[in-house]
């Protein structure tokens, strides 16, 4: 199975400010507010949706084919998702942007100062996906995540003139993007995947009604957080697969991202439904255990120990050969 993840390639820099934003804010200027805080520390994250869900997938022995735009900062990071197994010939990059970057800070009391800049993000609708294809010899599944925009509608169309199967992941640029548009992204997908939060703004913003929505999709897969992940398929009951339940609480960043990569593994095994949504949800705990969205580590023996005791031995034995 050939799969292509287009999407956000990034980094994230963390800093912690040891003090309160508000102890420097003057009442009476802040009209003119120029602040400047000398952090503690400084963490820099290896991110983006599309980085994220490859980077989870060569973790499981599954390699895909990276589509994202970057900049000529990107060698560090592509030799890292070389490192775990991750196709990067298909990025482009750009000869005048940097890789998109995300900045916060954060002060004691969890306030936060943030930033993004997309810098050669925005050069992805310049990609084609056919030459893709070409190379590997097809494409079986193409995930559209959230990237610039106008390059999730191209990818999206052309994934319906040339006959790709493709997953709809729209993610946060549902917030910005208008109505029709996500419309193109949604319609024909075999897979929609949202949140609690984007299934209503999906809803809203496309003026469909949830039967809709199913009769223009294959199965439309939501993350509920804790209460798991439910699949919902036009004539079909509705499926709701419960996490394993986690050890500790790390930083929740990527933790969908995890989800989706033990899908695709799971689905490029030849797992069923149900068993390949486990497999993501199992991933999608390992990652919430820890802070960074490609930190965690899978360890074969741990980790089918963890999904037999979520969802049987059973379900072990039939994930158990398809893990590296």
């Amino acid at each position: 199975m050939r799969i292509a993840v287009t999407g956000s390639i990034a980094t994230d820099h963390l800093m912690s400010y040891p003090g309160r934003f508000t102890d420097q804010l003057v009442a009476d200027r802040l009209e003119q507010v120029s602040l400047s805080f000398l952090v503690d520390e400084l963490e820099v994250r290896r991110g983006g949706i599309a980085g994220n869900i490859t980077f989870g997938l060569g973790k499981l022995g599954v390699t895909s084919t990276l589509v994202g735009a970057v900049g000529q900062d990107f060698n560090d990071y592509r030799a890292w998702l070389e490192r775990h197994g991750v196709d990067t010939e298909s990025v482009h990059v750009s000869e005048t942007k940097h890789t998109a970057r995300f900045l916060c800070t954060t002060d004691t009391d969890l306030n936060q100062i943030a930033s993004f800049y997309a810098g050669a993000m925005a050069e992805a609708r310049e990609i084609e996906l056919k030459p893709v294809a070409d190379r590997l010899g097809g494409l079986d599944i193409v995930v559209i995540s959230a990237n610039d925009p106008d390059a999730m509608v191209r990818h999206t169309q052309e994934c319906r003139d040339r006959g790709y199967h493709f997953l709809a992941d729209p993610g946060q640029q549902l917030a910005r993007m208008e109505g029709d548009d996500i419309r193109k992204l949604v319609d024909g997908a075999q897979y929609l995947f949202t949140n609690e939060y984007e299934h209503g703004l999906l809803l809203q913003s496309t003026g469909w009604s949830e039967d809709e929505v199913l009769g223009r999709v294959g199965k439309w897969v939501t993350s509920l957080g804790p209460k798991g992940v439910q699949v919902k398929a036009k004539g079909e009951p509705t499926l709701l697969v419960e996490p394993p339940k986690e050890k500790q609480k790390g930083d929740p960043t990527g933790v969908g991202d995890a989800l989706r990569a033990g899908f695709l593994a799971g689905l490029k095994g030849g797992l069923s439904l149900e068993r390949s949504l486990q497999l993501g949800c199992t991933l999608a705990t390992v990652s919430l255990e820890t802070d960074g969205p490609q930190e965690y580590d899978v360890e074969r023996d741990s980790f089918l120990a963890r999904i037999a005791e979520a969802y049987g031995d059973e379900a072990a034995a039939e994930v158990g050969p398809k893990l590296r």
